[in-house]
């Protein structure tokens, strides 16, 4: 199982995530506040998050996230980044 760290209002928490799983999902699966307007489906930016640690255990970004410009790390959409390993987000608070 991978390790997910969220830093969200000045806290972290560390929970464990199936590969695969995405970080908009295994946030909202452990009550950690992440919006997502348009419900997980990469037609948004409201889950954007940041990446601190771990880019290399993310899934490639895909065509959604380019056609919203997420394009530079550390920036990827939380809905379609897939988890492969251990990672360290910053949740973009809006």
């Amino acid at each position: 199982m991978a390790k997910v760290a969220f830093h969200y209002s000045g806290q972290v928490k560390t929970v464990e995530a199936k590969d695969g799983e995405t970080i908009l999902q295994i946030a909202l699966d452990n009550a950690i506040p992440m919006e997502h307007a348009c419900g997980g489906n990469g037609f948004c930016t409201t889950c954007m998050c940041q990446v601190k640690k771990g880019m290399e255990n993310l899934s490639p970004r895909n065509d959604r996230e380019e056609n919203m410009g997420i394009v530079e790390d550390p920036d990827r959409l939380s809905c379609q980044a897939q988890v492969r390993g251990d990672v360290e987000v910053e949740v973009v608070e809006y």
